[in-house]
């Protein structure tokens, strides 16, 4: 019995760590585009909460992970306010970083991508409708946040955003079909979402924008507080 539970509980840890870490970089992620536009603690802290814990929170209630695991347990709720802390006494640290807010942006939308399609897939979906789960878990938070923000959610206007997030799940839900190592799989999906992320803001990389050719890019385009 002990080895038919093993699979189990490393997949239940494997989903709790990386949820963890996503709940953190999108905190991270919220809480700079909070002290960007010189909201108080209390904003920060709250943009920090919503931006790191909305897409857990949408799938949970999609797959019946009921009451949601970021309302469940403390430790979301402490990894959140901790994050939305340093971002607001800390934030010229973090400043130093290359493009903070979207490399952040970027490894919470990698490990949200990865940790709902895996938690998805353990609660019996298939694996195209777990991907797909898994997208919708990675842009939640990011959605959140800009809305929260009064923008534009980056996913409906970004380099290659909730795309960078269905190929990472994709890896994932084909790692399961081919029963290959839980471990292998997620770090591959992760490395790739996140790379594609990345390379689209270096590079430029983007979907075709509606309007016609040549026309002026929008306001939103140069913002960097995604």
């Amino acid at each position: 019995m002990i080895e038919l539970q093993a699979p189990d509980e490393l997949l239940r840890s494997l989903v709790l760590i990386l949820d963890l870490s996503g709940t953190f970089a999108f905190a991270l992620s919220g809480g700079m585009a909070g002290v960007r536009r010189r909201l108080d603690i209390f904003g920060v802290l709250v943009l920090a909460f919503a931006a790191s814990t909305f897409g857990g929170i949408t799938r949970d209630l999609l797959i019946g992970a009921v009451p949601p695991a970021a309302l469940k347990d403390w430790r979301y709720l402490g990894v959140s306010v901790a994050a939305g802390l340093i971002c607001f006494f800390w934030s010229a640290l973090i400043e130093k970083l290359r493009n903070p807010v979207r490399m952040l942006d970027a490894m919470g939308l990698a490990l949200f991508a990865v940790a709902g399609t895996e938690k998805a897939l353990a609660f019996g979906l298939s694996p195209l409708m777990a991907a797909l789960l898994g997208m919708l878990t990675g842009i939640g938070g990011g959605v959140a946040r800009d809305v929260l923000l009064a923008e534009v959610p980056a996913v409906l206007r970004a380099d290659l955003y909730a795309v960078a997030a269905l190929a990472g799940a994709a890896i994932v839900a084909g790692g399961h079909i081919l029963h290959l190592p839980i471990i292998v799989t997620a770090c591959g999906g992760g490395f790739v979402c996140f790379g594609l992320r990345m390379m689209a803001i270096r590079c430029g990389w983007r979907l075709p924008v509606a309007g016609a050719r040549g026309a002026p890019a929008s306001p939103v385009d140069g913002d960097d507080t995604r």
